[in-house]
């Protein structure tokens, strides 16, 4: 949310002075902490981690810290720092977006939800059931934002027609509309862990691991791990929701149909434009999944997942949809609507990252942690998991990505253990805030819809979050290995 949309408050104001006033503490102070390098990397550190908590300027704006004021410290030089802006991993993300764009642009991201939703059925829970997995779906490639204000009009179209079909709302009819908007909300969230371009903190944690430790994650790899989560994830909520929390007990909504079949016809058959972008998006998926095999049977290329989204990328913006009117799929005018500054913010969470294992600090985290011996695996991957889980109900989970899969990869050294097994669940949790609706946008966008209070959502989502640690742990030690042996 940017500062513009709401009331500057106190914190804030505060938390401007309290960010620099702190670095100049800890730069100015007359002892060393670790080493003078390091002590210079933390106190930036610091000046970061407020001003991304309390969000006093924008998020993306203190991402730009590390490239301002490195090479003024000398801690590195601005070339270095600016690489870090550069990485692969910003790019696979750029394609990405550019490829939610394209899909935006041609409407197919809703025709593609109306189908699941209409082949799902229209009874309650198969019209909950139906939202929630075109949701996730969407959510894979595109942003839970976008994904969510495509589905919110057409849900309170069919919860519209529901309550005014009967007169007065009883308590069946609102668990019903509560439920459909939850389950839309907690389907953005869940659904972007799937992907590597699901949702930005993955695209952190990846290029963290790449860029500091060596360690590649491919699309597909990354998808052995969040597909099974997602949707096992997402089973879960459908259960807790419509079967324990908020059961609504209605025989049949044969309206909601025709809500459907409405909207399916107002988008009219399948165009030509539609067509291509399908093919492209499909052939973009298969190439990700299949790039390993592709390189063995043709090695006089070498197809990685950052090049494999540029070019897609590319083939949208350069290849005509009308040759001789010079119509292309996308014009570079579209990409003002692509979030430059999660890009950025990419960009500046990987310098921080790179800082603090350059001059030694998350080797520090790992000896301090490696002193203690008695420390159990799970206990602490359970506590990391929880950490993220709850502090992301608070704060950007994008920002705390950056700040805390540093932070665990040491512990994770220090334990003598695989990083993946601790950073990739941690990861994971950065996307499973359920009970806040200032969490996640999508929570915040169907809280806005005046279906759900407060305490409905907190009700709901504090079960969810507990669920998210189990089965977050679960994985850490049982699939993780499997997948990163």
């Amino acid at each position: 949310m940017q500062l513009g949309d709401r009331q500057y408050s106190a914190v804030q104001k505060f938390a401007l002075v309290l960010g620099p006033l702190l670095f100049l503490a800890l730069y100015n102070a007359p002892f060393v902490i670790l080493n003078p390098a390091a002590d210079k990397v933390l106190a930036v550190a610091v000046w970061m981690i407020v001003w991304w908590i309390s969000e006093a300027v924008s998020i993306s704006v203190t991402a730009l810290l590390p490239l301002t004021i490195f090479p003024l410290l000398g801690i590195a030089d601005i070339e270095d720092v600016a690489a870090k802006y550069g990485s692969p991993t910003v790019f696979l993300f750029f394609g990405g977006f550019v490829m939610a764009l394209a899909l935006e642009k041609v409407n197919l991201h809703k025709r593609i939800a109306l189908t699941i939703i209409k082949l799902t059925g229209t009874s309650p829970d198969r019209i909950i059931l139906g939202f929630m997995l075109a949701t996730a779906f969407l959510s894979m490639w595109i942003s839970n934002t976008a994904t969510t204000v495509v589905m919110l009009p057409i849900a309170l179209s069919v919860v519209g027609l529901l309550l005014k079909s009967d007169g007065p709302a009883n308590v069946s009819e609102r668990n019903f509309a509560l439920c459909l908007m939850l389950g839309i909300a907690y389907a953005a969230n869940v659904g972007g862990v799937a992907t590597i371009i699901g949702t930005p903190p993955n695209v952190v944690a990846v290029g963290f691991l790449q860029n500091e430790l060596g360690i590649e994650v491919s699309f597909l790899n990354w998808m052995l791990l969040g597909v099974p989560f997602s949707a096992l994830m997402l089973a879960v909520v459908f259960v807790v929701l419509v079967k324990w929390v908020y059961p609504n007990g209605l025989l049949q909504l044969a309206q909601s149909h025709n809500v459907i079949d409405s909207e399916l016809t107002g988008l009219g058959p399948l165009s030509a434009r539609e067509r291509r972008v399908l093919i492209i998006f499909s052939t973009v998926i298969a190439m990700w999944v299949l790039r390993t095999s592709i390189n063995q049977w043709l090695p006089f290329i070498s197809l990685s997942d950052a090049g494999i989204s540029l070019l897609a990328a590319v083939t949208l913006f350069a290849l005509p949809f009308n040759f001789r009117s010079g119509d292309f799929i996308l014009d570079w005018s579209d990409t003002v609507k692509l979030p430059w500054g999660i890009l950025i913010l990419f960009g500046g969470g990987l310098a921080l990252a790179g800082a603090l294992s350059d001059t030694g600090v998350i080797q520090f985290i790992g000896d301090l942690v490696s002193d203690n011996k008695t420390l159990s695996l799970l206990l602490v991957s359970a506590a990391l998991i929880a950490i993220m889980l709850f502090m992301t109900e608070l704060m950007s989970n994008v920002a705390l990505t950056a700040i805390f899969v540093p932070v665990v990869a040491g512990i994770a050294l220090g334990l003598d253990q695989s990083v993946m097994s601790l950073v990739v669940p941690v990861t994971m949790a950065a996307s499973c805030a359920f009970m806040l609706p200032m969490a996640t946008p999508p929570n915040a966008i169907v809280f806005s819809s005046g279906h759900i209070k407060v305490h409905q959502m907190v009700r709901a989502g504090i079960v969810l979050n507990l669920v998210s640690i189990v089965l977050l742990v679960i994985f850490a030690r049982i699939l993780v290995p499997l997948v990163f042996n």
